[in-house]
């Protein structure tokens, strides 16, 4: 069969499977900084990496035999995966509602860009309500999406909230509720 009439990324993910969805008819929330990730990562691959990537398949491309030519073959997949990322981050950015945690009138009642610290038993942990793009549960940053997210919202300082986890049902105690700048 001819290489015209295969896909070459038949097995590569698509946009969806890259990072998690939206709900249907959901806005995008970020936080400033947020937004100033997701806009610098799409001009560095729009004006630094794919120009980079377009030379060196050019380059390959002009040495002959392409259907051998490692540089050329690999070239044209990242170039590839390259332009699904920029598809994704552009769509992301133009459904992006930048709220400001600075800027929230509400200031004793949990809502999207505060920073809840919880006794969970005996311990007291902290986490910071952003954007499904900026979670990192590992710096303490959820989802808004997230089941905890959603247990803390629009709760206040001194609630206790049950979040269904996969190891039973966990009851949390809102000690604080903040609004600050993330980084």
């Amino acid at each position: 069969m001819s290489k015209a009439f295969v896909r070459d990324d038949a097995n590569e993910p698509e946009d969806d499977d890259v990072m998690p969805a939206l709900p249907p008819g959901g806005k995008n929330y970020v936080t400033p900084a947020g937004y100033a990730r997701l806009q610098a990562e799409l001009n560095h691959l729009v004006r630094v990496e794919r120009p980079q990537v377009v030379n060196v398949v050019a380059w390959a491309a002009g040495n002959g035999d392409r259907s051998e030519n490692g540089d050329y073959i690999y070239g044209k997949k990242r170039l590839r995966e390259i332009d699904r990322r920029i598809r994704f981050l552009t769509k992301r950015i133009e459904q992006a509602v930048v709220v400001d945690p600075l800027q929230q009138e509400h200031t004793d009642q949990v809502f999207f860009g505060a920073t809840v610290t919880v006794l969970d038993g005996a311990s007291e942990l902290t986490y910071s309500i952003v954007g499904i793009d900026e979670a990192d549960p590992s710096r303490g940053r959820i989802s808004w999406l997230s089941p905890l997210a959603r247990a803390l919202l629009k709760a206040r300082e001194g609630d206790s909230v049950r979040v269904p986890t996969p190891g039973g049902v966990r009851e949390l105690e809102i000690l604080a509720v903040e609004y600050r700048a993330l980084d």
